[in-house]
This record gives structure tokens, C-alpha cells and sequence, in this order.
């Protein structure tokens, strides 16, 4: 029965009746109730694909600008406290084997069968990690353990500790250093003990504040003997040399590796595990991590060829170039040309895409010149991806630090 309605107007009622939705009209409602309803759906999917393809490039970009800047904190500083060493005559500091011991710490060099942490536990330095030497700078090509990544070596002090050395003016002990005058010196400084024509330098540590030239030895890091000698054998000759590096109570003297894990995470490993011995936080020798999302990072070195104090031109760490971690190391002349870094990071987003979204390869290091503008085809490296990795978003930050000390070293006579 179809109702009946009915209104009161101006007095007279008003009746109509209504009529029910037909099959048909139903059926077009549906239709456009459905077209409305997909329109909006593939609205919503493609403005929720756009924002993870910006998040994750964000991302990317904020993790690589991020790990830049910690990257360049770190190296630009390298060589602070010991470059100075260098000259005017050479006090036996750059090359040698670095001698540190402290409780509860495995040591440098470190014993056989026991490598640093991973991801420096494979490749780098081919396994022989008691042939560490002291040096600013230091790239290790493709010696991360996945063989994928490069090792940074970066060595740097306080350049507050004043990186000029010392000599042993009076022979003294194996517990006290005679010096010309201890000005500068404070309680748990820490200081290069080194001897031109030896092969080691031992790291040591100041004992209470010292009076008078007599420089007090002792505390975690005091460090009684190295490969090849002994810091009474060095306290007793004149011919050696005491170069303040910093403080161990302040954390300022940074000994440190760089790479990328098989994680995605760029980590840094103390070489002296300064917070675990000295700001007695405890736990394993262990890495720390820096960034996620970085999936490589290589290097190349920046040099001085002519002695000017002007970088010539860009070399490979890669081996048998001249200047592999370990020609560079045991070599102070070579070791002093090096007067820049360039460094370039591979970043992969978090987001997976369906679609391939990344080129098989990415370039580092491409369209490089010298100082006279001729080009460097052959330190360009190419980053294979495979399909799977082809669905994540990279970006590829490359950017030059230039080592303030090592500038100031290359043009020293």
C-alpha cells in the first residue's frame, strides 16, 4: 500500500503520495556510489604512496646530511695533537707501532686471535691488526668484513694539549720523565712516547700533577712495554720524545675506525675504549653506531704532489697504487702529502617499492680533476645494485674535508 502524506497549507490540506526507488534507479545509484567510492580510494592510495616515497627520501636525506656532519666532525680534526711531530726533525711519531695497554682492555697491538670487533674483524688490514701505526688519516679499501664498504682510520688529539713534543732533557725512569719544564701538563693527560729510529711509540698517562720537569707516569693507560721496547729503555735516552695528545678524563684524544656493518649502520670502534676504561661505563668492546640507512661508504685520498701546501691531485687507497693503507702507514714521506679526503656515502630508504625505482649502478668519484683541470677517469667506482635493491630509494652524498693539520704539515721543511 503506498502511503499517504499529508501538510496543512494556508488552511487547506495538501496530500501526495510517494512512490518507492525502482530497480533501475537503484541500481544507478550503485554505480555512481561505487565510482564515488573508487575515486576516493585511488585518491587515498596515491597520496599515501607519495608520502612514503617522501618520507623515505627524507629520510635518506636527513640520515646522509646527519652522517655527513659527524663524518666531517670527526675527520677534519685528524692529526690534531701529533702532526707538529713531524718537524722540524722527525721525532719518530708518524709510522710507529702504537703500544697501548689498561686494565681490562685487550690492547694495541692487539694479541694474535683476538681482531677488533666486527665489522673490522675480517678484512682489515688483512687480519695482522698488530701492524696499526699512528697516522692522521688511513683508508682501508673494501676492508670492511662484507668487503663492500671502506675503513676509515682517523687518529686525532686536543689541539688544546698543544701537539708540540717534548724532549728528554735528563735520563730518568720507567715511572718519571725528565723534561726541559712540564708546563701544560695535568693529571690523566695523555701523551706519545716515541724515539726517532724506533719502530714503536707507547701511549702513556700522566700521574697527578706534575712539579718541577718531572713528568709522573702511571694510571690506566701507563703502558710499560711495546713490540720492540720498553718506556724505561726510551725515559732513559735523550733522544726521545714526550707528545701531549689530550685528556683521557675529557675524551678528547679520538682514535678511531669507521665503516658500514652488514646492518646498514655506520659504526665507529674507540681504538683506546675510552668510556668503557676511563669513564668506567663498563661493558664489552664493542662498537657504536652513527647512522642506519647507510649502506657504503669509500674514500680517496686528496695529496700534495709538489710540496706547496695545495692539493695536486686525487689518489686511490685501492692496492699497488702507492697509496694502500699499509705503503701509507709505514710511510711518514708518503703519510705527509695526504692533505684532504673526499668521501662518498651510499644511503638506501627504509621504504620498499613494487616498482623498480633505483638504476642497477650508481657512480662514485666520476668527473674528477687534478689541480690543473685534467680529468681522473680512473678513480671512479661503480656501485652494482641488485633487483631487490633496485626497489629502494639511494642517494649518494660525496663531499671533501680538507685535514687542517696535515695542510699546515705539507708545507713544513
Amino acid at each position: 500500500m503506498t502511503p499517504v502524506f499529508s501538510i496543512l497549507h494556508s488552511g487547506r490540506s495538501v496530500a501526495w503520495r510517494h512512490r518507492g526507488m525502482t530497480l533501475i534507479e537503484l541500481m544507478v545509484a550503485m554505480v555512481i556510489g561505487l565510482g564515488v567510492t573508487l575515486a576516493v580510494s585511488s585518491l587515498v592510495v596515491v597520496g599515501e604512496n607519495h608520502k612514503r616515497t617522501t618520507t623515505s627520501t627524507n629520510d635518506a636525506e636527513q640520515t646522509g646530511a646527519f652522517a655527513v656532519y659527524s663524518l666531517d666532525r670527526i675527520v677534519r680534526s685528524a692529526g690534531s695533537g701529533f702532526a707538529d711531530s713531524a718537524y722540524p726533525t722527525d721525532q719518530g711519531v708518524l709510522g710507529c707501532t702504537l703500544n697501548v695497554t689498561a686494565p681490562g682492555f685487550i690492547g694495541l697491538p692487539r694479541p694474535a686471535g683476538t681482531p677488533f670487533p666486527a665489522p673490522f674483524s675480517v678484512n682489515f688490514l688483512g687480519g695482522a691488526v698488530n701492524t696499526l701505526r699512528v697516522a692522521p688519516l688511513l683508508i682501508g679499501f673494501n676492508q670492511s668484513d662484507d668487503g663492500r664498504s671502506d675503513v676509515l682510520v682517523v687518529m686525532s688529539g686536543s689541539g688544546a694539549a698543544g701537539g708540540v713534543p717534548r724532549q728528554v732533557t735528563i735520563p730518568g725512569t720507567a715511572t718519571s720523565l725528565t723534561l726541559d719544564n712540564t708546563v701544560g701538563f695535568a693529571d690523566r693527560d695523555l701523551a706519545i712516547v716515541s724515539q726517532s729510529g724506533t719502530s714503536d711509540c707507547l701511549l702513556e698517562q700522566v700521574l697527578g700533577n706534575p712539579v718541577g720537569a718531572a713528568l709522573p707516569l702511571g694510571g690506566l693507560y701507563y703502558t710499560t712495554t711495546g713490540t720492540t721496547t720498553t718506556i724505561a729503555s726510551l725515559a732513559a735516552s735523550t733522544a726521545s720524545y714526550v707528545t701531549p695528545i689530550g685528556n683521557a678524563g675529557a675524551n678528547n684524544v679520538q682514535f678511531q675506525l669507521l665503516t658500514v656493518d652488514a646492518n646498514r649502520i655506520l659504526a665507529s670502534y674507540d681504538l683506546l675504549q675510552n668510556i668503557k676504561i676511563v669513564q668506567a661505563s663498563g661493558g664489552a668492546d664493542a662498537v657504536q653506531a652513527i647512522a642506519d640507512g647507510v649502506d657504503q661508504i669509500h674514500a680517496i685520498y686528496g695529496i700534495d704532489a709538489l710540496g706547496t701546501g695545495k692539493q695536486s691531485t686525487w689518489v686511490s687507497p685501492a692496492p699497488l697504487g702507492g697509496y694502500d693503507i699499509n705503503t701509507v702507514m709505514t710511510t711518514p714521506a708518503v703519510m705527509r702529502k695526504i692533505v684532504s679526503v673526499r668521501i662518498a656515502l651510499v644511503v638506501r630508504g627504509e621504504y620498499y617499492d613494487k616498482n623498480v625505482v633505483t638504476p642497477p649502478t650508481l657512480t662514485l668519484f666520476d668527473n674528477l680533476t687534478d689541480a690543473a683541470g685534467a680529468p681522473l677517469p680512473l678513480l671512479k667506482q661503480t656501485v652494482n645494485l641488485s633487483a631487490l635493491d633496485q626497489q629502494y630509494r639511494y642517494r649518494v652524498f660525496e663531499f671533501t674535508v680538507p685535514l687542517r693539520n696535515m695542510l699546515l704539515l705539507a708545507q713544513a721543511p
